[in-house]
């Protein structure tokens, strides 16, 4: 088997650009037997997803698998979200996924095989904060599932995972250093394991660690997995969740339509019987 590692390496901002972690994941897969190529094109331009798909193309002669997983974050409560942060993470994470799939799925198409497995997120069910990655996540989805629909007659396969992982993406680089530390002291090495909190984080984050994601992502990329197309997944420590598709939860219907008068006596008692507010009005801050 061998590898395309695409990582333009910028910060979690989505800023600068590193060889480093591209060329980190080609050693690893290099020391353990496999072979691998780093590529350091951002997903964010139609150029630069053909650019990924063809110089796969051009170091191994064929594709067969493609996993979109780039990512940014620009974390910020909507009335202090620029449409700079808006749109930095939206080319990162919804077009990103669109320009590598667009060019994927001609190969796939052609050959009349191939596995694509796109990354959404829980924030995409909703998460304070995160209006701009929400989005993305959430779109994401909407993509896996039509893609599906586009390309299943061909024999190929579109479905997403919402990994529960700790990465460089997440993890801040102090508790990355922390983590290392502690791990180094565990393997008897000269990191100190009373670091305050080290030891802690890592008995915490190790069942976040991303190695608890890929054995679903390469399960849904084998033959076995071949009917299932379309879904969506949470995934990390123990757990896999298949997710339920969106259906209608409660519906009411009124010959010729409902008006306002209607609406205001029906809704409370029916649709709106049991529904909460996730984030009711609270008083204002008056403190100093």
């Amino acid at each position: 088997m061998w590898v395309y590692a695409t990582d333009l390496g910028g910060s979690e901002a989505g800023e600068g650009a590193d060889a480093r972690p591209a060329d980190e994941v080609v050693a690893e897969i290099a020391a353990a037997g496999g072979e691998a190529v780093a590529n350091y094109d951002s997903v964010a331009t139609m150029e630069g997803g053909e650019r990924i798909v063809q110089t796969a193309l051009d170091s191994f002669g064929r594709l067969d698998i493609l996993i979109n997983n780039a990512g940014i974050l620009r974390d910020r409560m909507v009335f202090n979200m620029t449409e700079a942060e808006w749109d930095s993470v939206i080319d990162v994470h919804l077009k990103g996924h669109f320009t590598t799939t667009k060019h994927a799925s001609l190969v796939f198409r052609q050959q009349r095989s191939g596995r694509i497995v796109n990354t959404g997120s829980e924030s995409g069910l909703g998460n304070m904060g995160q209006a701009n990655y929400a989005a993305a996540k959430e779109g994401i989805v909407g993509l896996t599932r039509t893609c599906a629909l586009d390309l299943g007659r061909y024999g190929v396969t579109v479905n997403a995972i919402r990994p529960r992982a700790g990465t460089r993406l997440t993890l801040s680089p102090e508790l990355r250093e922390a983590m290392q530390r502690a791990r180094a002291s565990r393997r008897g090495g000269d990191g100190d394991a009373s670091e305050t909190g080290a030891e802690q984080a890592v008995s915490q984050l190790d069942a976040l660690a991303p190695e608890m994601v890929a054995p679903l992502v390469v399960y849904l990329c084998t033959d076995s997995a071949a009917n299932v197309n379309g879904r969506d997944f949470v995934v990390g420590g123990d757990e896999v969740s298949l997710m339920t598709m969106p259906t209608k939860q409660a519906t009411i219907h009124r010959e010729g339509g409902w008006d306002l008068a209607s609406l205001e006596r029906v809704f409370p008692q029916v649709i709106g019987a049991n529904l909460t507010n996730p984030a009711p009005a609270q008083p204002p801050n008056t403190g100093s």
